[in-house]
């Protein structure tokens, strides 16, 4: 009977995030709920492992706005 339940149940939301030196570049990724804590992480759409020690692709970057509405129309759906 859980196992039913937890199919309708609201699943927890994973983000990715990158952690970015001072010219840009990509050092580590994380996947976590809440933004990590610290100083050069971005949000991200997705983690690809070859832009480790590249510059991160600005198609890559998540701006707030576009979360929030990502957010929105998921609610309005």
């Amino acid at each position: 009977m859980q196992f039913l339940w937890s199919l309708f149940a609201p699943r927890r939301t994973y983000r990715y995030f990158a952690r970015l030196d001072s010219a840009e570049r990509c050092l580590a990724f994380k996947h976590c709920q809440v933004p990590p804590m610290g100083d050069g992480w971005v949000e991200i759409n997705e983690i690809r492992p070859h832009w480790l020690h590249q510059p991160l692709p600005t198609s890559a970057r998540l701006s707030p706005r576009i979360r929030r509405l990502r957010l929105h129309s998921a609610l309005a759906g």
